[in-house]
């Protein structure tokens, strides 16, 4: 009830912001899992973290409509019908993403728009126009960095006016990932990302080559913050394993892999399970919405998503490593220790099949989760933490062998200083290294931009400090942004010369 009547009361929070957080409140009062009695004190204890998800999954945490088949042959229950134009492709768009839930009641992925858009581009200038009132309509209702668009990697007119207004509104929301294959993506296209890049901290950089071996389809999405689906699909449920709170509960490295780990792998797998099986067997979603009665999206196509974090100061617990050339990132044992953690949760994981998940085996993925808000000392995935980072080519060799382990996600963050401006193409040899050596996903901004990367979604410094003066602002993920510049130094990460 205090609860409830806080967010009634708080003036930072916007009307829409106070709904979705009371009906958060209501479900929480529900106890519908079957959770048996092992698995709670691991609950209890954050080891497997829920991830805000609620009691009673009532729609899938994220939904990755084909959007190709709303262009080609409308929509019967939103009586949207085939698009001849651009302005009616992007109003079929804007009209069927308030339909398309997720976690955050907003849609996690909007389609790959240049392809989308792409048909309908036959002046430029009116292209320009209805493309730039498109994403500033986005940017304007859809107010949450979670909400995320996808580009490339084929050059198009569409993608250069994209990118063209991503610049010029400086907008957090949509969030971008651009498909890039050296082999397919031309070189003015790439540089133009990362110039865009530079200034907006979008869009990243996806191994587009490395992503369609491991979903053995060209059709796949990247949504939310970075993770990966396939299109027509979405992600059941994401539950995290909280590393460095079960290094705590260890005796020792052997303790840890030999004990620990299977046997909290174990019962989150079980856990991950009950919340899909409560959500396709119990509730209405997968029963009577119309994405699934048209076909948009097919229940065979979701899996679960077994996430992880703080694997950096799991490490140095284990191994009490207190300077800084024994520490995760640097130290040879540290980092091969790292990748033993991961390569025994990946083989339980991938061993593990789920009645419910159609696709990829009948397995659960592993994703490398960025973290939330109330993380502190908690590093998000794989990553080195923030202010603890080497020189740039060490860090991208240590975190490279991580990613082939997380189709589903995974990515780092690096901070370039403003000069690099004057030369994208920089930036794009540094993508271009980082692939080589299995970087699956890498995003870059310069330090002057007002659209900053937290931990893989966007805010805008501005309204941080906006919000930290007391008044409410449009982006959701804002507050998130602010807790975790103050909790995981967030806006802190070294500034790459």
């Amino acid at each position: 009830m205090n609860q409830a009547l806080n967010i009634i009361k708080n003036e930072t929070l916007t009307y829409n912001q106070q709904v979705l957080q009371l009906a958060g409140q209501g479900e929480s009062t529900l106890n519908v899992l079957n959770i048996d009695e092992e698995t709670k004190p691991l609950l209890e204890k954050n080891i497997i973290c829920t991830m805000f998800e609620g009691n009673a999954p009532y729609r899938p945490r994220y939904v990755i409509p084909d959007y190709e088949k709303l262009m080609k042959e409308g929509c019967k229950f939103l009586e949207l019908d085939v698009p001849n134009d651009i302005w009616e492709a992007t109003n079929n768009l804007l009209i069927f993403y308030k339909h398309v839930p997720s976690i955050t009641s907003y849609p996690v992925y909007l389609g790959n728009i240049d392809e989308l858009l792409e048909p309908f581009v036959k002046d430029e200038e009116e292209a320009y126009k209805a493309i730039k009132l498109y994403l500033k309509h986005i940017d304007r209702t859809l107010t949450d960095s979670f909400v995320h668009a996808n580009i490339g990697p084929i050059d198009t007119k569409a993608g250069r006016l994209i990118l063209k207004a991503m610049s010029e509104l400086q907008c957090a929301v949509p969030n971008l990932t651009v498909k890039y294959d050296k082999d397919l993506t031309s070189k003015e296209f790439i540089a133009l990302c990362a110039q865009t890049a530079l200034s907006t901290a979008k869009p990243s950089f996806a191994n587009h080559k490395m992503d369609v071996v491991d979903f053995k389809t060209e059709k796949y999405a990247l949504a939310s913050c970075y993770n990966g689906f396939l299109i027509g699909g979405g992600g059941y449920t994401l539950v995290r394993l909280v590393l460095s709170r079960l290094a705590e509960e260890s005796s020792s490295v052997d303790d840890f892999i030999e004990n620990k780990i299977p046997f909290v792998t174990q019962k989150m797998l079980e856990y991950i399970d009950e919340r899909i099986r409560f959500l396709v067997e119990e509730a209405a979603f997968f029963k009577s919405n119309f994405l699934v009665l048209e076909g948009f999206i097919k229940k065979e196509l979701f899996s679960g998503m077994f996430g992880i974090v703080g694997l950096a100061e799991a490490v140095n617990h284990l191994l009490n490593a207190t300077n800084q050339e024994d520490r995760f990132g640097y130290s040879k044992e540290a980092n091969e220790l790292g990748l033993r953690i991961i390569e025994n949760i990946n083989s339980i994981v991938t061993s593990h099949k789920s009645k419910y998940t159609g696709c990829f085996g009948g397995q659960h993925l592993m994703h490398a989760q960025v973290g939330i808000d109330t993380d502190t000392g908690i590093s998000p995935g794989c990553r080195i933490p923030v202010g603890e980072e080497p020189e740039l080519f060490k860090h991208i060799i240590q975190s490279a062998p991580y990613h082939k382990y997380f189709f589903n996600g995974i990515g780092d963050i690096f901070v370039f200083e403003d000069t690099y401006k004057d030369n994208p193409e920089a930036i794009v040899n540094v993508i271009d290294g980082a692939f080589k050596t299995g970087i699956r996903y890498i995003s870059a901004y310069s330090d002057s931009s007002d659209v900053v990367r937290v931990t893989g979604y966007l805010v805008k410094k501005s309204e941080v400090n906006q919000l930290e003066s007391g008044n409410a602002v449009k982006n959701n993920a804002t507050v998130f942004g602010m807790n975790a510049k103050h909790g995981s130094k967030a806006f802190d990460r070294k500034r790459r010369a």
